[in-house]
């Protein structure tokens, strides 16, 4: 076998409909498109959403909600899982660019330490927010809570 006498398989591929191309060809005329109206026409395209003169379902269902645009989004970490990190490291300084580079955030992720699970271990942590029950955890252990 080689490349010059390869073939789509057996029944795998069909010629496509040569439309609009003479009276002889069975399919000229109206090129099967019907008589008239909008979908005859070249150009044609159907509106996003139409449902052939039916209420359309973003009409159909009401506005709900709010959505505020100046919201900052956190990547939630908590202190059992920085105490894993600290562990497998062997660290006592953890950053956001620690965070990253161990797999629990991603490079423009701000990061707001939680405060659930058990910290062991004296860190320096920095980072973009602290919940007051991980700041309190982490300075009761004599670690630092910096926040960027």
């Amino acid at each position: 076998m080689d490349l010059s006498n390869l073939k789509p398989a057996k029944g795998s591929t069909k010629k496509s409909k040569r439309i609009g191309r003479g009276q002889g060809s069975g399919r000229g005329g109206t090129s099967t498109r019907g008589h008239k109206g909008a979908q005859s026409r070249s150009g044609y395209s159907k509106k996003v959403g139409y449902e052939g003169g039916q209420m359309s379902l973003v009409r159909r269902v009401p506005k709900w909600g709010f959505t505020n645009f100046n919201r900052k989004e956190f990547k939630g970490i908590n202190i059992d899982v920085l105490q894993i990190i600290s562990e497998k490291l062997n660290i006592t300084v953890i950053t956001p660019e620690v965070l990253v580079t161990s797999g629990y955030t991603s490079k423009n992720d701000r990061v707001k330490i939680l405060g659930r699970g058990e910290l062991k271990a004296k860190l320096e942590v920095t980072a973009h927010a602290f919940s007051a029950t991980a700041k309190k955890a982490i300075e009761e252990l004599g670690g630092l809570a910096n926040t960027i």
